[in-house]
């Protein structure tokens, strides 16, 4: 008979309804064998007790159902975003307040031929936001590129621009000009920075793939607790990931992992075919099979799709990322295909057309059990979410904005009527959705229970309360970030609640998050994690 390791806690919550709570969880071969009390495994035989978490209170692992692997790559940069961060390693970054500190921060930062900067958004300075001539103080004739925290939008200094063909005016989409129509150095969505990536050998895709950037990132998801993280707009080949896949399925990598193949153009077919390839890469702690699509850009970068009446400063309307027309074939021939898809969609004109196509391509071919997500969803209102509901859709929120943006949005970008019900987790559970909350890290860290603490509370930068009536519970948040995240990646079979059969995949808290004051939440420390059996702390 293989081991058996029985775990106590001073609580166990399990999220099954069956058993809410227990002392005791037995483990065997990786999985959850019994749970109660300390004699849960003695049908079984018995086994040995592990008791060095009597003091702490075990939970299902953290499911963060959207972040991304550049979360590990970007820190190889500059970062200078506006609140302060930690690195995966533990360093404190301070934020910087002023273009002066960002770059004063790159003039002593050396990269090589270029250099970069990220996790910036003018959205948090006063004046004029940053430009070609503040980069040209770094240098004049290297490359200076700075990334916006949301990755939809850069900044580059004279020499980047001269590289890619962008000094003159030019009347190109996303290309942004000041009154007499020079170029700013503001790029906005990929097309337009695509040139200053490539010529500047800032490669999205090398910033998701390698021992560094895997490792890195699994080191920031076990210090928040998460035990199945995605990465949700991957760019891998079968090649990369058969180079992933020998260190994702190693006993000593911390987390599993999901990437979803993002979806950029051309013909559904060959997109289809590859992620039939990717799908038989599946190991036991990477998941492939899935599809991301892009549909709109960033509402603090003013490249989101609006209805009326648009945006707060009367800013054009955003951008297509896809054309209405491509979106809705690829949606109509994913779904024909038995393919997952996880949608960006931030702005609730971008909602509106994704819940239309993918009404439209459930009047054809296609599974019922489709678990099609619409991610982010910011702006959706409560009849987006009653149509998605009907369809079987489920959402994806990005509760972290209503704190790190929540701000923004109500003075600048959308105004005050339409901030209080952004990211709306009230109105999606009353709809009857399936719901998950996520970070969207890198653009925020990587934190659940921050995340679920921003759900709960709805608090902003500066204390507003961003509407009340939106808030959750704190077993709902709870929920959200373990089996609604997990019914998202289609592994609420195997992960997301303790129960017998499913994997033994835990975090081990210092406090009960039930009993701790819910402006607390935030606070509770990470003592370990537990993936497969395997103990990390």
């Amino acid at each position: 008979m293989s081991d058996i390791a029985v775990y106590a806690a001073k609580k166990i919550l399990t999220m099954d309804h069956n058993q809410p709570t227990a002392s005791h969880v037995a483990v065997r071969d990786g999985r959850v064998l019994a749970v109660g009390d300390r004699t849960c495994a003695d049908p079984w035989g018995g086994g040995r007790l592990d008791d060095r978490f009597t003091g702490s209170v075990i939970l299902p692992g953290f499911v963060e159902g959207h972040s991304h692997l550049m979360e590990g790559g970007l820190w190889r940069y500059a970062y200078v975003g506006f609140q302060d961060r930690y690195s995966p390693e533990g360093e404190l970054w301070p934020g910087l307040a002023s273009n002066d500190e960002l770059v004063a921060r790159l003039q002593i930062k050396d990269q090589g031929n270029a250099v970069v900067g990220w996790g910036f958004d003018p959205i948090f300075l006063k004046g004029p936001s940053l430009s070609r001539d503040d980069l040209d103080r770094v240098s004049t004739d290297r490359p200076v590129v700075v990334l916006f925290s949301n990755l939809h939008l850069l900044v580059c200094n004279t020499a980047a621009l001269r590289m890619a063909g962008y000094e003159d005016a030019l009347d190109v989409e996303g290309v942004m000009r000041d009154g007499s129509g020079r170029p700013t150095g503001e790029l906005r969505e990929m097309a337009a920075m695509f040139p200053v990536l490539r010529r500047t050998r800032i490669d999205f895709r090398d910033l998701t793939a390698g021992t560094e950037v895997l490792h890195r990132f699994a080191r920031s998801a076990r210090r928040a607790g998460i035990t199945t993280a995605t990465d949700l707009f991957s760019a891998l080949t079968p090649p990369d990931i058969a180079a992933t896949s020998g260190i994702v399925e190693a006993e000593d990598f911390p987390i599993r992992l999901i990437p979803a193949l993002g979806i950029a153009g051309g013909a559904p077919e060959g997109w289809i075919e590859m992620i039939e390839k990717l799908r038989l890469m599946s190991g036991e702690k990477l998941r492939l099979g899935a599809a991301k699509l892009m549909t709109d850009g960033s509402i603090q970068g003013f490249s989101a799709r609006l209805k009326w009446p648009g945006y707060l400063t009367g800013a054009p309307n955003g951008m297509w990322n896809m054309a209405p027309a491509e979106l809705r074939e690829m949606i109509s021939a994913l779904h024909a295909a038995g393919i997952q898809m996880h949608v960006h969609v931030n702005g609730d004109e971008a909602s509106e057309l994704v819940i239309d196509a993918m009404a439209q391509a459930m009047r054809g071919p296609g599974p019922r059990d489709h678990r099609h997500v619409l991610q982010h969803g910011q702006l959706m209102d409560e009849a987006q979410f009653r149509r998605a509901a009907e369809l079987g859709l489920a959402v994806n929120l990005f509760a972290n904005h209503i704190y790190h943006f929540g701000d923004q949005h109500y003075e600048r970008t959308v105004g005050p009527d339409r901030a209080i019900r952004m990211n709306a987790c009230r109105s999606a559970l009353d709809a009857g959705l399936q719901l998950a909350i996520h970070s969207d890290a890198p653009v925020t860290p990587l934190s659940p229970l921050f995340t679920a603490w921003c759900a709960v509370n709805r608090l902003t930068a500066s204390g507003r309360v961003l509407g009340a009536s939106q808030s959750l519970s704190v077993q709902e948040a709870l929920y959200a970030i373990t089996m609604g995240a997990a019914w998202t990646l289609r592994m609420d079979h195997e992960i997301g609640s303790i129960e017998v059969g499913k994997r033994a995949d835990f975090v081990v808290l210092d406090e009960d998050p039930i009993q701790c004051p819910a402006s607390n939440l935030k606070d509770i420390g990470v003592r370990a994690t537990i993936v497969g059996g395997r103990v990390f702390e």
